[in-house]
């Protein structure tokens, strides 16, 4: 008798119910009925049992029956066992999921203390989320734009909060998947230059045993209690978020954008073993997690437990579930949680090759999407920046450090003119190409671009955590004031460091990704870790202002400048003599010049751009190389980023280039002005 695949599946009137667990001496599925103290269960064994998959065929029920399984099993928690069948477990593989933890006492299965052999006896139905079935999978969808790599910009967003206060989007899709359909939504996007959103986690979100605690929510995301299902809580309509997911990603295609999910196969939201009994750890807690010795979970995370990215049955859920999202809704690729961790079997060392990191990248469907991971987790030997296989890109931390640190006049710049080119000391080496450095200078995990140029320390007070959350390595400045300013002068300053922090980003040699709501200039208040404040702090600000207006405009000019130019959308590494470093004083950089502290300017020349950064306080004169004239393209000292002319401007003429400014120029023999839109 058939037992794959696993999960529960439509067939011969009704459903086949399949769930992995090798410990369990016996599996009940429990149809569950009724609503809200009236809920009412029937359980039904699955006695057949094949390679460690318990399953079974249950007539006369079909979509919409909601259900959950009890397991009967050993329970020793000093051995990472833990079955108990008072707790009701969602299906690993349920593809929609409803309902929230509503009792944090009646979701553990402890009593007392985590590591004796008291076993809480509370039925936790009625207090925990149910998996329920869905409709079979309909035609595959059709296929996205497939953009490029080399030709990819990266938006990474939030669904609830980019849409959530969006005056244009009706009130009932604000904070939905169907926000982000709306034509607005979608003209503001392409505007900015996007071609990929990158998604925080949409699959099913459960809150953290300390969050329950706190009343606070995981509003990040990064808490997975099912791999397979939409977050309901981001459909507009209860119940609808299969259909709805379906449909943004569809306009979002339409739209030419592509949809990456951020994914988060290293850990769930179960917690430590003080934690809840939600799934994985009633289910097989030693087949899912790593164990860190006696019965306690390893931590690599920093969330309590781990993947065990050495287990089969975790090596197969997590491709089956990611393959799910692509022919199931036609997504364009991930970005992977804390990737290091998959690298980590049984949390031990680094091993690139490892098995689950392998079994993605040689997938004959997940091979030919996108794949980005995040190259670190929680402890140093997974800080792995450039150490992924070839058909992986990264998030380049050290290209956001090198950044930061040159825009703040910190460093020498032969850290940033690497980082400029593309990191080909970090991944030309295993055989990739430039676009595998996802260059970023901020993300969802630490400050806004407004707040690294308003805050030198962090303000995290409303996380409830006393303000010892989140990192202290921000590597910001705040031009004299804490936090928002009434002074004319200190903001002109911080919006012109903005406008070539992002000109440096788009104008680098790599894959671009911008943080929604940055072209906005939103502000978190100073909080660099706002992962549990679903509210203002955290949503995108669509008030009018110059400030918004003047932001956009600047990047939808330089991407339009990238977008125009093969040469600023390169997928290959520079050979030696492709690339010319010019000193502000119009001569070649020389050896002492890289190790020069007090250098915080230089030129970058590649093909036919000059492109010249100054990071000093105060404004200097910049002579331009030898060769055809010059014509300014991008002046990030101007609001918008137009020059004030666009007269070409011959080899050898002296300029001067603003504080903290980015000055873009094309090599161009045509005679007169040069629209730089036309570009």
């Amino acid at each position: 008798m058939p037992v794959f695949p696993l999960g529960a599946h439509v067939e011969a009137g009704g459903v086949r119910f399949a769930v992995a667990s090798t410990s369990a001496d016996a599996v009940e599925v429990c149809l569950v009925d009724g609503t809200g103290p009236e809920l009412s269960e029937r359980r039904i064994e699955l006695t057949e049992r094949t390679f460690g998959v318990w399953h079974g065929h249950v007539p006369g029920i079909g979509p919409g029956q909601r259900y959950g399984y009890r397991v009967h099993g050993p329970y020793r928690p000093w051995d990472g066992l833990r079955a108990n069948p008072a707790k009701i477990l969602v299906d690993p593989y349920a593809r929609r999921i409803a309902g929230r933890v509503t009792d944090l006492a009646a979701a553990r299965g402890w009593l007392d203390d985590p590591m004796t052999g008291n076993l809480s006896s509370v039925d936790s139905l009625g207090h925990v989320p149910l998996s329920v079935i869905t409709e079979p999978d309909g035609p595959p969808p059709a296929p996205g734009p497939e953009v490029p790599w080399a030709e990819t910009v990266i938006t990474e967003l939030h669904v609830r909060g980019y849409t959530k206060q969006h005056p244009e989007v009706p009130a009932e899709h604000r904070g939905t998947y169907l926000g982000l359909t709306h034509a607005a939504v979608l003209e503001h996007l392409k505007r900015t230059g996007a071609t990929a959103v990158e998604l925080l986690p949409v699959t099913s979100i459960a809150d953290e045993p300390p969050l329950l605690a706190s009343k606070l929510s995981n509003y990040w995301g990064y808490a997975t209690l099912g791999f397979l299902a939409p977050h309901a809580g981001y459909a507009s309509e209860p119940g609808a978020e299969i259909a709805e997911f379906t449909e943004m990603v569809s306009a979002l295609h339409d739209a030419g954008l592509e949809v990456i999910l951020d994914i988060v196969p290293n850990h769930t939201a179960e917690g430590g073993v003080a934690g809840t009994t939600l799934c994985y750890r009633g289910l097989d807690a030693p087949a899912y997690y790593s164990m860190g010795g006696n019965g306690v979970d390893a931590d690599i995370t920093g969330t309590g437990n781990t993947l065990d990215s050495g287990s089969p049955t975790v090596l197969r859920l997590v491709c089956d579930a990611m393959r799910h999202w692509v022919t199931r809704f036609g997504v364009d690729g991930f970005r992977i949680d804390l990737a290091s961790v998959l690298g980590r079997p049984r949390s031990g060392p680094f091993d690139p090759n490892a098995p689950l990191l392998m079994a993605i990248a040689t997938d004959p469907v997940l091979s030919r999407v996108k794949l980005i991971a995040e190259p670190w987790d929680a402890t140093g030997e997974g800080y792995r920046v450039g150490g992924f296989g070839v058909a992986w890109s990264e998030w380049n931390g050290r290209y956001r450090d090198a950044v930061r640190d040159f825009w703040r006049g910190h460093g020498r710049i032969g850290e940033v003119a690497s980082r400029l080119t593309g990191s080909s000391d970090l991944y030309k080496l295993s055989g990739r190409r430039p676009w595998a450095s996802i260059n970023f200078v901020t993300a969802h995990d630490g400050f806004t671009l407004r707040d690294l140029l308003s805050y030198e320390r962090k303000h995290n007070e409303p996380n409830g955590e006393g303000n010892r959350d989140g990192t202290d390595d921000n590597r910001s400045q705040n031009f004299g004031v804490e936090g928002d300013t009434d002074s004319p002068v200190i903001t002109a300053r911080r919006l012109a460091t903005a406008r070539a922090l992002l000109g440096t980003l788009l104008l680098s040699t790599g894959t671009p990704m911008t943080l929604a709501g940055d072209e906005r200039w939103r502000s978190q208040r100073g909080n660099n870790n706002a992962y549990c404040l679903d509210d203002p702090t955290s949503w995108t600000d669509w008030s009018d202002g110059p400030e918004a207006a003047s932001l956009t405009a600047f990047i939808a000019l330089v991407t339009g400048v990238r977008r125009s130019s093969p040469a600023l959308q390169r997928d290959r590494f520079y050979r030696d003599g492709e690339v010319l470093w010019w000193h502000p004083a119009g001569r070649r950089l020389r050896g002492h010049d890289w190790h020069d502290v007090d250098l915080h300017s230089l030129g970058l020349q590649r093909d036919e751009w000059l492109l010249l950064l100054h990071a000093g306080p105060a404004a200097i004169p910049a002579t331009l190389p030898p060769g055809p004239a010059f014509v300014p393209v991008i002046d990030s000292s101007r609001p918008d980023g137009r020059p004030p002319t666009a007269r070409a401007l011959p080899a050898g003429t002296t300029i001067t280039l603003p504080p903290r400014s980015l000055l873009l120029l094309r090599q161009d023999v045509v005679d007169g002005p040069v629209d730089p839109a036309a570009r």
